[in-house]
């Protein structure tokens, strides 16, 4: 079993709460910026309606935040 270094464990750490933190001030502060108010209503999400039935897909979102999240934990966890 491979021992955990406690720098890295204390990085995994941080960039965990740092993230926790990113994701409650857009939680709170969604409504007011521009880009995080039309999430999940931007032109490449779906939503299909048959009667009663709704599907919901909302790809563009997905793809957007994939893409920031890659480069957020790149930056955060390269190694110098």
């Amino acid at each position: 079993m491979p021992v955990v270094d406690p720098k890295d464990l204390g990085r995994l750490l941080l960039g965990i709460g740092i993230l926790l933190v990113l994701v409650g001030a857009v939680l709170l502060l969604g409504d007011r910026v521009p880009l995080f108010s039309r999430l999940g209503r931007l032109p490449g999400d779906l939503v299909l309606r048959r009667g009663p039935v709704t599907i919901y897909a909302p790809l563009l979102s997905s793809l957007l935040l994939s893409i920031i999240l890659t480069l957020l934990l790149t930056v955060m966890f390269r190694r110098h």
